[in-house]
């Protein structure tokens, strides 16, 4: 990848074999620390910043200039106080034993590894990272983002043995991240492409990563070849590749065992684990479910696929999605429904990449119940969505409510339009022919009952379910 930036602007650090003497203390009891709005110094990347990445990319061992730490860009005292800013984070790693697959691995370490710092929080992964730096922080000394390019390669080479040569770049400079932004979307696609070729079939063994636990304590990701992990950084190949180089790591294998339900992706294997590393909380995983025990979120996932009960259907929204959506809420109005590692049903955390997959919420009926998507994601994935219905799900552009999306399923036809008749069908009032207290009554009311009015009150009962053991019915006296 170029660095060309302006040479004003370039500041650059060699770090030797020795600890650094950091400004501030480093440690995984830092973990999960959270830095709100009122303690921030800055922040890079987030909602607010288009364009943001962080990339680890695999060098031969010339092309690396061991421990050195560059700047390209303006730095914390150059930046105002409380703004967004843009950042690309460039870590390149060279060794005998460092393989091409290790690159998603190390990567993803990114957000281990920067939350380790005192006083930095980092969320995400790829090109949707968020970090803050605190007030706190920055009066100790942390006044340098060289600091996080050094923590990052002392973290590195002790944490990897297998890297004998690693160096660290941050870009800042706005044209700087802008336009390396396109050539890690490359890697990041040519890493997916590769892992699509495998199936769940294939394999023996799944992977998990509880790289999150100190976030979403009951949380347990698992990655199969037809599931990648929710944050859309780690694919099988990857926590594969990772289980091996760091076996007491977050990731480890998953024997499959039996399985219950091919569907919903039911293992007796996953439902172990995932008990196991939950501490009971999570007793059964469904994989490609969003309702029957759904998969659990930790709060870096890419996306979530969200119910709509008004259409029977599902919408998608991504991290970047500004606004609300179609039924009204938006990405972190309903993250907070979706992360934590609970089982929500109806908010299922996923990745973009798994919007490929051909076991894509097979369980709800996987693209034929997917009613809206943003647009800039179903550009992105378009040869992915099955042909004949990339015309029917619908985009802010045709529908930002969800009478309008209605109108719109029912003009394209839409598989989930079938849906609503069979309710409809369902719900039409059958006579009752006999009421006993042995046989409970269980009576559909048509739409658009109502109830005599009191006190000022009309009750309008549209569907309602009404389950009794008896009924009485007397006439009523003349007065």
């Amino acid at each position: 990848m170029s660095k060309e930036c302006d040479v004003d602007k370039i500041k650059t650090e060699l770090l030797g074999r020795e600890k650094p003497r950091f400004p501030v203390e480093i440690g995984e009891m830092y973990e999960g620390e959270r830095i709100r709005r009122p303690e921030m110094l800055v922040e890079f990347g987030s909602i607010t910043v288009e364009k943001k990445w962080e990339l680890v990319q695999t060098r031969s061992m010339d092309e690396v200039e061991d421990g050195k730490v560059t700047l390209m860009g303006p730095d914390l005292p150059e930046l105002e106080q409380g703004g967004a800013y843009p950042l690309g984070i460039l870590v390149e790693v060279a060794g005998a034993k460092v393989e091409k697959d290790l690159e998603g691995v190390l990567e993803r370490r990114i957000h281990y590894f920067l939350n380790y710092i005192e006083g930095v929080m980092h969320l995400n992964q790829r090109y949707d990272i968020w970090i803050r730096v605190s007030k706190k922080s920055y009066g100790k000394g942390l006044n340098s983002l060289i600091w996080i390019g050094k923590a990052l390669v002392w973290l590195y080479k002790s944490s990897f043995p297998v890297i004998e040569k690693i160096q660290v770049t941050l870009y800042t400079d706005k044209a700087a991240v802008e336009a390396l932004y396109p050539k890690a979307m490359e890697v990041w696609a040519a890493r997916d492409k590769r892992a699509r070729e495998l199936k769940d079939e294939d394999v023996q063994e799944f992977y998990a990563c509880v790289m999150c636990q100190s976030f979403a304590p009951t949380h347990m990701c698992v990655i199969t070849p037809n599931r990648i992990a929710s944050c859309g950084s780690i694919s099988w190949f990857d926590a594969r590749a990772a289980s091996k180089v760091d076996p007491k790591g977050p990731n480890f294998p998953i024997v499959k065992g039996a399985c219950i339900d091919p569907l919903k992706g039911i293992y007796e294997g996953v439902n172990k684990a995932a008990k196991e590393k939950s501490l009971g909380s999570i007793k059964g995983v469904s994989l490609y479910s969003m309702f029957d025990n759904p998969h659990t979120s930790c709060g870096c996932f890419e996306g979530i696929a969200f119910y709509i009960p008004e259409l029977d259907g599902i919408g998608i929204v991504h991290r970047d999605f500004k606004g609300p959506t179609v039924n009204g809420l938006s990405f972190s109005s309903m993250a907070e429904h979706t992360s934590g590692g609970t089982q929500n049903p109806g908010f299922n955390g996923v990745a973009i990449e798994y919007l490929r997959s051909p076991k894509f919420l097979q369980a709800e009926g996987g693209w034929e119940r997917v009613v809206w998507i943003p647009s800039a994601i179903k550009q992105r994935i378009f040869d992915g969505i099955p042909e004949k219905m990339r015309d029917l799900v619908a985009t802010e552009n045709e529908a930002k409510t969800v009478n309008e999306l209605k109108e719109f399923l029912k003009n394209r036809n839409h598989p989930v339009v079938s849906r609503w008749k069979e309710k409809a069908a369902e719900a039409v009032t059958e006579e009752v022919k006999e009421v006993s207290a042995e046989a409970p009554v269980v009576e559909v009311m048509p739409a658009g009952v109502e109830l005599p009015a009191m006190g000022g009150f009309k009750i309008i009962l549209k569907n309602a379910r009404i389950t009794a053991e008896k009924i009485i019915i007397k006439r009523a006296e003349k007065k």
